[in-house]
């Protein structure tokens, strides 16, 4: 069988709208991992012992259970136990928020950790409180020392996206899907849709890399 990317073209409306799809999935949860995230981590360097069980064992449910699992839980399940139903987008949105946000604040556990004690001396001993210390000192400087592996984090959460077909959302995965049914063939849906990702990661670490070299310019000045 010969390869004909021709049945593509009549297909690049849905590709178009499921892009945004995609984009609209991705953007949503990684702002709202970031905000998670923050509470998150100071939890889990904090003195307080029950915040900091409850920051470990939240972390420990998204690392041991299998995202798709979770977002058939959520799509499927929640809606069941509780009878509070969610649409597919908000279902992905969830998920892949709070899936994020444990693996965020492991990261920036390890950046805040990893600013020199005396940072902390210096603004208590001026008087500095907590709340201001973490967000204008302490937590600027952990997020540029953790930047490439959040920038692998929102990588793997864009591939992730993926998943969301399996719960009915039209992403690109899902056109190449119908596409498949309705052709008969795999590979030319497939591989445009690798494309499709392949350029979006570039894109992405491109950016990353740009806020690498901005952050280290703005250290050295």
């Amino acid at each position: 069988m010969r390869l004909d990317f021709s049945i593509i073209w009549g297909y690049l409306p849905m590709f178009g709208s499921a892009l945004l799809v995609t984009l609209k999935v991705t953007f949503c949860s990684l702002f709202f991992a970031l905000l998670l995230s923050i509470p998150l981590s100071l939890c889990k360097i904090s003195n307080i012992r029950p915040l900091q069980w409850f920051a470990d064992f939240y972390t420990s449910i998204f690392r041991g259970v299998p995202i798709l699992v979770q977002v058939f839980m959520t799509y499927f399940g929640i809606p069941i136990a509780t009878g509070v139903k969610m649409s597919a987008f908000t279902a992905g949105v969830v998920v892949f928020s709070m899936n994020s946000a444990a693996y965020i604040s492991e990261s920036m556990r390890g950046g805040i950790r990893a600013i020199d004690r005396g940072q902390y001396e210096a603004a208590m001993a001026l008087g500095v409180r907590y709340p201001a210390m973490m967000k204008d000192i302490i937590l600027p400087q952990a997020v540029k020392s953790v930047l490439p592996s959040l920038v692998n984090e929102f990588i793997g959460l864009l591939k992730n996206t993926t998943l969301i077909a399996s719960i009915g959302l039209v992403d690109i995965l899902r056109v190449g899907q119908l596409i498949q049914a309705a052709t008969y063939r795999a590979f030319e849906p497939f591989f445009v849709i690798s494309v499709f990702y392949y350029v979006l990661v570039m894109a992405l670490s491109w950016f990353g890399k740009y806020l690498e070299r901005r952050v280290n310019k703005s250290d050295r000045h």
